[in-house]
């Protein structure tokens, strides 16, 4: 006998941006879930990894069971991932589970797309002279095409739609804004006009709502003059624009129309970035626990602040231009984006109530590899079944204390907050609550 389900000991990042010690959900849940593990006050817990990538293998804590990590005990064996899914993934776990807490900003990234990409705005229309530099690789093969022309960047060649929901408030930027709001921002910044020159700032502003595509081309040209204006005098405009919006906050006055709050608090975590001048170009998008947003292939994106669970295809493949001291790939990163405008609130991805449960909320994106399941169990229910599916899945507990009985395990399972279970494909657990009510999350492959 060979349990099939059993609980996990996840990988702990910590990057720069994660909050330290003990104010981070990620090490709460992790101090929770194993009281043997020492907390650094100082450290950064950015992110816990919940899956079988190989940065970040989970152990299996079960000594029973042969194999050291998941990764391993799903190669042994696949059949544990669901007819479905096992065909469709070539015996991958196609998703990877996460919680970050985010203190300074991540980096303004997309991420590339596989075959049949995201639609986007129109292409530029091919030079007719002999001598053009030859076209960037069709979107479609992107991914792939990067890591194999540069695989230390792009380490792998999957896609990496992605979601997030809130643990915490959670702020932020996610797609293009209306273009009417960044309009706006091209009238009250001077410097951001000055950056992306008034012919093209002009073109944005006559560009009409009855044409998306000329819209997006538009778009297209403003934020690739941005992205790639000459460092010197990007550094002197935003030198001058945080002067100024300082000494007007200092004055009293209302900073809203040039998003002062947030420039000053961007050029605080990165002085001299031109990731600052994104916001001017990208909603503000603010969840609160249980909101979620989803980000799909070529979405320019950046994380600000707060605490969420996370869960994206099973890849680390990330194209960055700004706010970052890694990597920054500008060229590739503005060929790609999606340059259709929309407002924030349409960035919020809905959860439905199950049919067959109404504990459960699901979220269940445009894309195949993923679906998060938000499990609330009140205080009146005392037994509860975690069901069986079609498909493997990992369970995360966010509140709550529960002994866990299924077949699948050699023996009752105690859960608390930060406890992590893997369940294979088709195989259910009871859970015996000793707490009143429980939150849990639970990640898997609806196919």
């Amino acid at each position: 006998f060979s349990p099939a389900v059993f609980p996990l000991s996840c990988v702990v990042q910590h990057y720069s941006w994660g909050k330290a010690g003990l104010e981070s959900e990620v090490a709460k849940l992790v101090a929770s879930g194993d009281p043997l593990v020492q907390i650094q006050p100082d450290q950064p817990y950015a992110e816990l990894w919940m899956g079988a990538h190989p940065r970040g293998d989970a152990l299996i804590r079960d000594n029973r069971i042969p194999q050291k990590t998941l990764g391993q005990w799903i190669a042994d064996n696949p059949a544990c991932l669901g007819a479905k899914v096992k065909d469709a993934f070539q015996g991958q776990l196609p998703f990877l589970f996460k919680v970050l807490s985010v203190n300074t900003a991540l980096s303004v990234q997309a991420h590339p797309n596989k075959v049949g990409g995201a639609p986007r705005g129109p292409s530029p229309t091919p030079c007719p002279c002999r001598g053009h530099p030859a076209p960037l690789p069709s979107l479609q093969e992107l991914a792939a095409k990067l890591h194999a022309q540069f695989p230390e960047h792009y380490p792998d060649a999957n896609h990496k739609p992605e979601m997030a929901i809130a643990l915490t408030p959670f702020e932020g930027m996610c797609g293009f804004r209306p273009v009417e709001e960044i309009v706006s921002f091209l009238q009250n910044v001077p410097e951001l006009r000055a950056l992306i020159g008034e012919v093209a700032a002009e073109q944005l502003e006559r560009s009409g709502s009855d044409d998306p595509r000329g819209v997006s081309a538009a778009l297209r040209v403003c934020f690739t003059r941005l992205m790639k204006s000459e460092k010197k005098f990007f550094v002197d405009q935003l030198n001058m624009l945080v002067k100024r919006i300082s000494q007007e906050a200092a004055e009293g006055k209302d900073t809203s129309g040039s998003n002062g709050d947030l420039l000053l608090q961007l050029h605080s975590q990165y002085p001299g970035d031109i990731g600052c001048f994104t916001i001017y170009f990208l909603n503000l998008v603010r969840l609160e626990p249980g909101e979620a947003m989803f980000l799909g292939a070529n979405e320019p994106h950046a994380y600000l602040h707060g605490d969420c669970v996370e869960i994206m295809a099973c890849s680390d493949n990330t194209v960055r231009a700004g706010l970052t001291p890694k990597f920054i790939d500008v060229l590739t990163l503005c060929e790609m984006l999606n340059y259709t405008p929309a407002p924030s609130s349409s960035k919020i991805f809905p959860a439905a109530q199950s049919q067959l449960d109404p504990h459960v909320y699901l979220y269940d994106p445009p894309v195949p590899d993923f679906t998060i399941m938000r499990i609330e169990i009140p205080a009146s229910i005392k037994l509860y079944l975690i069901s069986a599916m079609d498909s493997a899945s990992i369970l995360l507990v966010i509140q709550g204390t529960a002994v866990g009985t299924s077949t699948a395990a050699a023996s009752e399972m105690s859960l608390q907050r930060g406890s992590v279970l893997f369940i294979s494909a088709n195989e259910s657990i009871s859970l015996h609550l000793s707490s009143p009510g429980m939150l849990l999350f639970r990640a898997c492959c609806l196919l």
